[in-house]
C-alpha cells in the first residue's frame, strides 16, 4: 500500500476514532498505565533472567527509622539478649579459680626461680579438664605466643593465666561498652561515653571525694581525652575497638585501686586531683566569671608567654561562641599542649601553624610566627631565621614540616652550631 492510499484513509477516518484529541488527564492516565505495564514487564523479565539472585543470602538490613518504634524495640531487645548470651560464655570467678588450680596441679618441673612452668603436653591436659569455656585458650597458637627461651619448651603458668584474665576482662569491658551503644554499630557517641563514665564513677574509690555537683565537669574532662585522641577526624563517634586498644580505659579503671599512690594520681588525667587542677585553672583564667574564656583571658595560660599571633590562630581554628572559648574547647587546647609528642596533638598544633591551609609549612608561615617571637625578645639574639629550616633541601623547596611549638623562643628552632 502506497502513501497516497494511507493518506486517503486517514482523511476519511471520523473524528470519533482513536485520533480524537484527548484531555490532559486522559493523557496522564495513559502514560501511567504504559509506565506500569512496561516497568512490570522489565522487572519480571529481570527476575526471570537472573534466577541465581535467589541463592544470594541477604547481607544488608536497614536500620529502623525513628518513627518505627516497634522495630527499634525489637532491635534493642535482640541486642540485649545477644550481649547476655556473650556474657554467659565468659569465665566467672569460680571458673578462673578452678583453672588456676588445674594449672598449678599440672606444672612441669623444674621451676625457674619461683615461677612455675608447664609444657605443651600438660597444657593440653588442662585444656581437656578445664571445660568448654576454656577451649579457646588452649591452642597451639596461644602456647607459641607465650613460648620464649625456655630450654625445656615450656611456658610460664603465671603469664598464661594473666593472658586469660586479660582476654576475659577485654570481653567483659566490650560487652559493658556495647550496652551503651545506642545505634548498635560498634561505636560510641559522645553522649554514650558520657553515660558510661557517669555510671562508672560510683565504682571508683579514688573518686569518692568528688562532689556530685562536679560530676558533669569531671565527665566532660574524661570524655574529651577519649575524643581528642581517638576521633582525629571529629566525626563525633569512637569505635569500641579503639577504646579497648588504647590505654585510656586502663588509666580510668586504675582508680579502683584504693591504695593508688599520690604520684600515680598526679600523672593520671582521669584522677580527681588532675580533673580539679584543670578545671581550677579554667576558673582562674575566667576573670569575668561568664563561664567562657576570651583571647585576653587565655593569654594568661601557663607562663603567659603565648604571642598574640598564636592566640589569633587558636581562636580562628577552634570552635568559639561569640569569640570566646568554652570548657570543651579549652580541654582540647590543654591536651594538645600537655601531650605535644602525640600525633593528635601534633595535628592540632600543625593546623594552627598552617595559616594558609596548604598542608605544609612554608617560609612565610614560619616567619609569620618567628618575627613576633623575635620582636618580643623571647629568644637569644644569636638565633637567626635560617636556623628554623632543617636542611638546605627544605629551604630550597620553600617549605618544611615541623612538630614543634611557635609561641616560645626555645622551641621549634635549632641553634647554630659553632
Amino acid at each position: 500500500m502506497d502513501w497516497k492510499e494511507i493518506l486517503r484513509r486517514r482523511i476519511a477516518t471520523p473524528n470519533t476514532g482513536p485520533n480524537k484529541k484527548k484531555s490532559e488527564q486522559e493523557l496522564k492516565d495513559e502514560e501511567m498505565d504504559l509506565f506500569t505495564k512496561y516497568y512490570s514487564e522489565w522487572k519480571g523479565g529481570r527476575k526471570n533472567t537472573n534466577e541465581f539472585y535467589k541463592t544470594i543470602p541477604r547481607f544488608y538490613y536497614r536500620l529502623p527509622a525513628e518513627d518505627e518504634v516497634l522495630l527499634q524495640k525489637l532491635r534493642e531487645e535482640s541486642r540485649a539478649v545477644f550481649l547476655q548470651r556473650k556474657s554467659r560464655e565468659l569465665l566467672d570467678n569460680e571458673e578462673l579459680q578452678n583453672l588456676w588450680f588445674l594449672l598449678d596441679k599440672h606444672q612441669t618441673p623444674p621451676m625457674i626461680g619461683e615461677e612455675a612452668m608447664i609444657n605443651y603436653e600438660n597444657f593440653l591436659k588442662v585444656g581437656e579438664k578445664a571445660g568448654p569455656k576454656c577451649k579457646q585458650f588452649f591452642t597451639a597458637k596461644v602456647f607459641a605466643k607465650l613460648l620464649h627461651t625456655d630450654s625445656y619448651g615450656r611456658i610460664s603458668i603465671m603469664q598464661f593465666f594473666n593472658y586469660v584474665m586479660r582476654k576475659v576482662w577485654l570481653h567483659q569491658t566490650r560487652i559493658g561498652l556495647s550496652l551503651y551503644d545506642v545505634a548498635g554499630q560498634g561505636y560510641l557517641r559522645e553522649s554514650d561515653l558520657e553515660n558510661y563514665i557517669l555510671e562508672l564513677i560510683p565504682t571508683l574509690p579514688q573518686l569518692d571525694g568528688l562532689e556530685k555537683s562536679f560530676y558533669s565537669f569531671y565527665v566532660c574532662t574524661a570524655v574529651r581525652k577519649f575524643f581528642f585522641f581517638l576521633d582525629p577526624l571529629r566525626t563525633g563517634k569512637i569505635k569500641i575497638q579503639d577504646i579497648l586498644a588504647c590505654s585510656f580505659l586502663d588509666d580510668l579503671l586504675e582508680l579502683r585501686d584504693e591504695e593508688l599512690s599520690k604520684e600515680s594520681q598526679e600523672t593520671n588525667w582521669f584522677s580527681a586531683p588532675s580533673a580539679l587542677r584543670v578545671y581550677g585553672q579554667y576558673l582562674n583564667l575566667d576573670k569575668d566569671h561568664n563561664g567562657m574564656l576570651s583571647k585576653e583571658e587565655l593569654s594568661r595560660y601557663g607562663t603567659a608567654t603565648m604571642t598574640n599571633v598564636f592566640l589569633d590562630r587558636v581562636f580562628q581554628e577552634c570552635l568559639t561562641y561569640d569569640g570566646e572559648m568554652d570548657y570543651k574547647t579549652y580541654l582540647d587546647f590543654v591536651l594538645a599542649l600537655e601531650n605535644r609528642k602525640e600525633p593528635a596533638a601534633l595535628q592540632y598544633i600543625f593546623k594552627l601553624l598552617d595559616i594558609e591551609n596548604k598542608g605544609y609549612l612554608n617560609v612565610f608561615s614560619l616567619n609569620y610566627f618567628f618575627r613576633v617571637v623575635s620582636e618580643n625578645n623571647m629568644m637569644s639574639s644569636e638565633v637567626e631565621f635560617d636556623c628554623i629550616l632543617p636542611d638546605k633541601h627544605s629551604a630550597a623547596a620553600g617549605h618544611t614540616r615541623t612538630n614543634e611549638n611557635p609561641w616560645t623562643g626555645s622551641c621549634f628552632i635549632s641553634r647554630r652550631q659553632g
